[in-house]
């Protein structure tokens, strides 16, 4: 890795947002998240705790959207050289005080949205770049992490979380991580067809788990009450239009506290970054981009701490940040939106998804 930190430029300029995030501002997030990464190139959430392979990618691929190009190669570098050999990562890796991230893993379970994620940075990555020498070297690592994920998959479409440490697959699916293992099939198969190496096999289960979030909520384990499973269906692309709109507008009042941000559980008085941040990206993606900036100009008095990093959530009863970290990944999701809502391609490319594969549209089966 460089000893150089990000400097002012082009992308930070145009990842600046009037009223949200002046490019001085972007500029210090950027560099929070730098000086977070390690010398292997991973990215814990904060220094001395561990990382997991779905945040470490949203910091990277924020490191794409501000033009770190290097640092997120570095990061999809460290995915390939510690990808199990049936497709994982594990769910959990320490951190040490020195700055190399331990390899020896906290959590042996390997969960299924975690695995997948790889192929949205991948081709988030490549979208940014135009490295098709990466795109060539990250294949085998997409292709891998897919199969292992698909291997999870249940007849009716949906994906069992997670592998447990002793290989034993949980059945029972999360819809949030069921809409984000579908994002992460299209980008699969927009990859696969930029190579020229069709993956129907794919293509079925996407059209399958695509259909179970649209239109059987009975075949994931009932999380209503986290603000996750409202929004993420529409996030992950698997609802949209009129449909997503209702779904949004139907949640609205429960997640939503106007001035402050999202909830991240409909009954407690906390609002979080990550989830006011990726409510926005799919306000974005559903057109409805002044909400959206809304939402984000919300939580920049109470979130955004003096070196550009964001703390995890507010507990709003108590005027009081909690848990007192400042995360990566709710960095990164915040750089993300702002992203997409200034038109940086590859960001809305991936989470506009009107350029991805779909799937083979499965609306008509059971």
């Amino acid at each position: 890795m460089t000893a150089l930190g990000p400097r002012p430029g082009p992308r930070t300029e145009r990842l600046a947002l009037p009223g949200v995030l002046s490019p001085e501002q972007v500029l210090r997030t950027v560099e929070g998240i730098a000086a977070v990464q390690r010398a292997d190139g991973a990215i814990p959430w904060f220094r001395g705790h561990h990382l997991d392979p779905w945040d470490h990618t949203e910091a990277a691929m924020a490191l794409d959207a501000a033009g770190e190009h290097e640092r997120a190669r570095a990061a999809y570098r460290w995915l390939i050289q510690h990808q199990n050999p049936d497709g994982s990562w594990y769910a959990a890796y320490p951190d040490t005080p020195d700055g190399v991230a331990a390899t020896d893993p906290t959590d042996r379970a390997r969960e299924s949205n975690f695995c997948a994620y790889v192929a949205v940075g991948a081709w988030h990555h490549y979208l940014s770049t135009g490295d098709d020498t990466f795109l060539e070297r990250m294949w085998p690592t997409v292709f891998a992490a897919v199969e292992f994920v698909l291997g999870m998959q249940q007849r009716d479409g949906r994906v069992g979380w997670r592998r447990g440490a002793d290989g034993t697959i949980d059945p029972d699916a999360l819809l949030t991580g069921s809409s984000s293992v579908y994002q992460a099939l299209r980008c699969a198969l927009a990859i696969a067809e930029h190579r020229e190496e069709p993956q129907p096999d794919w293509e079925l289960s996407a059209g399958l788990l695509g259909h179970a979030i649209r239109h059987h909520p009975e075949r994931f384990l009932d999380k209503r009450r986290y603000s996750m499973d409202w929004y993420y269906p529409v996030l992950g692309g698997a609802v949209t239009g009129a449909a997503a709109k209702e779904r949004i507008e139907a949640g609205w009042d429960r997640f939503v506290v106007p001035g402050l941000g999202v909830r991240c559980v409909s009954t407690n008085p906390w609002v979080t970054g990550g989830e006011s941040c990726e409510l926005a990206l799919a306000l974005w993606a559903m057109g409805e981009s002044d909400r959206a900036v809304d939402i984000l100009r919300w939580i920049q008095p109470t979130l955004r701490a003096e070196d550009g990093m964001y703390w995890t959530g507010y507990v709003f009863e108590d005027d009081a940040v909690w848990p007192e970290e400042r995360t990566t990944w709710t960095a990164g999701s915040l750089l993300l939106a702002v992203a997409a809502l200034g038109g940086d391609e590859a960001t809305t490319a991936v989470f506009g998804g009107e350029s991805l594969p779909r799937g083979l549209d499965s609306d008509c089966c059971a």
